[in-house]
């Protein structure tokens, strides 16, 4: 028969307080939400650093509590220390550097199986220097390429197939991206041949979001000889004007 419960400790309580504090950042009551698609690349976003956050501090408070309840209570120096180092693990990783964002000619050197993951990174930092009317293809193109990575996983570097992807993904979308920003802000609205160079890039974009659609569905299928030998590139409009 088990004997009465011993009543709670400084380190429980210690210990209960940390996980509802955590519970608390889980739910997203200690984090500012934004309307803004967070920042890709690990640690770079707002929402990325409180899950990784979240994750450590129950991970301590975990050990914490087996090494108290099965080797020896903490006790209350025991306690100061699990919030100590959960204080700690929160600055280290609130205020850990952000991955640098990868250069086109980076991402033009990287292995098939990272492409769509890079191209995607440097995608997304562009969005504050893009029109408005891009930015929901530059969203949808973003979902398209976390697809497309996990379908090449099995795609070999020198296969057929991985060179058309890497045309259009790893060449052909930073190039075009480069090109609208080398036009001066000024021009940027001003009609040419029909067109101003901020329509151009919403049309070209969505030029690219079609490829890549196609693309994701040969692979679905299997299809890795259509893909290879689609032979069709983007047509950039707005190149040379």
């Amino acid at each position: 028969m088990s004997g009465p419960t011993p009543p709670a400790t400084s380190t429980d309580e210690a210990i209960a307080d940390a996980r509802r504090a955590v519970d608390r950042m889980r739910s997203g009551g200690g984090v500012v939400q934004t309307q803004r698609r967070p920042t890709r690349g690990g640690r770079g976003g707002v929402k990325q650093r409180a899950t990784l956050i979240a994750l450590a501090n129950a991970a301590i408070l975990i050990a914490a509590a087996l090494f108290g309840g099965i080797v020896m209570p903490l006790g209350m120096f025991g306690a100061l220390a699990v919030m100590m180092l959960m204080l700690a693990v929160t600055l280290a990783i609130a205020f850990a550097p952000a991955t640098p964002v990868p250069t086109p000619e980076r991402i033009a050197r990287s292995e098939i199986k990272a492409l769509p993951a890079a191209t995607a990174r440097w995608l997304d930092a562009q969005r504050p220097a893009l029109p408005a009317p891009a930015v929901p293809v530059i969203d949808r193109i973003g979902a398209q390429l976390d697809t497309l990575g996990a379908q090449i996983g099995a795609l070999d570097d020198d296969a057929p197939a991985a060179a058309e992807v890497r045309r259009l993904v790893g060449e052909q979308l930073p190039e075009f991206v480069r090109d609208y920003q080398k036009v001066p802000a000024g021009l940027r609205s001003t009609p040419r041949n029909g067109k101003t160079p901020d329509q151009q890039l919403a049309d070209g974009l969505g030029v690219i979001e079609r490829e890549l659609g196609e693309m994701s569905e040969q692979l679905a299928q299997g299809d890795l000889d259509a893909l290879a030998t689609r032979g069709r590139f983007l047509e950039i409009k707005y190149q040379g004007e």
